[in-house]
């Protein structure tokens, strides 16, 4: 592939596009705010990037990555992403997104919610279990000893080797840990969910120190083999996680 459109330029998107023109990937940038808010972040990335509107980022990339949150999802024309291969980073955050009676009775995973909404869509879980600033930290060459892989999640075959392929230029391994409906595994709450690649915090902490951790250390190697362990030993709980409080 030669271009990544993204939808939402906060955190998560801004590191994968740091990765993606690292690795020699054009990115087109979108958000709500439209794409003079976006002169900054471009400027910051360099040539391969450019801004757009989110139509624009859509036609402009071979994949799309929506990172948006989950309430702001059903605000997209449902037909926007047809056909198209969805790297989807979304949380269920109650305390942000509202709750959502599908995803708290466990009807549905939030992927599934997404794909539902954004019927034509070929989603694929990924990204949603790391830290913004462990995205970049962590990416390693392929074939590098200390390289950490992450979980994907998807019902289109086609589309999650493509999501494959590309997050190995990017940087990182893939464990498919199966369709749709096994997303939960990689969600808030689970044993993949973020820590495992910060190294954990200390006991006790506050979300405050939390937050500060995630958004300051470079984290630990966590390979293929640890990340199947823990998608394996999940325990599907309430759906959702924390948001932090103001």
């Amino acid at each position: 592939m030669s271009t990544l459109g993204l939808i939402g330029s906060g955190a998560i998107g801004t590191s994968v596009a740091q990765l993606a023109v690292a690795a020699g990937i054009d990115v087109v940038l979108s958000n709500s705010r439209g794409p003079q808010t976006l002169t900054e972040l471009v400027t910051k990335l360099g040539d391969r990037a450019r801004a757009g509107t989110v139509a624009e980022a859509v036609a402009a990339g071979e994949l799309v990555l929506l990172t948006i949150p989950l309430k702001a999802v059903t605000s997209l024309p449902p037909d926007l992403l047809a056909g198209k291969p969805v790297l989807d980073t979304s949380n269920y955050y109650p305390g942000r997104d509202g709750a959502i009676a599908e995803l708290d009775s466990d009807k549905l995973t939030t992927s599934e919610y997404v794909q539902q909404h954004l019927a034509g869509a070929r989603i694929v879980k990924a990204f949603n279990n790391i830290g913004s600033v462990q995205v970049v930290t962590h990416a390693r060459p392929h074939g590098a000893a200390d390289r950490s892989a992450l979980p994907i999640a998807g019902d289109d075959a086609e589309a999650k080797q493509q999501v494959t392929e590309l997050l190995d230029r990017l940087g990182f391994d893939c464990v498919d840990i199966g369709d749709l409906a096994e997303s939960w595994r990689s969600e808030p709450n689970t044993p993949v969910y973020t820590t495992p690649y910060s190294g954990g915090f200390p006991r006790g902490a506050s979300r405050a120190e939390i937050d500060n951790l995630m958004s300051t250390v470079s984290g630990v190697t966590v390979p293929a083999a640890t990340v199947r362990e823990l998608v394996a030993s999940a325990v599907r709980g309430p759906a959702g996680g924390e948001w932090p409080s103001d």
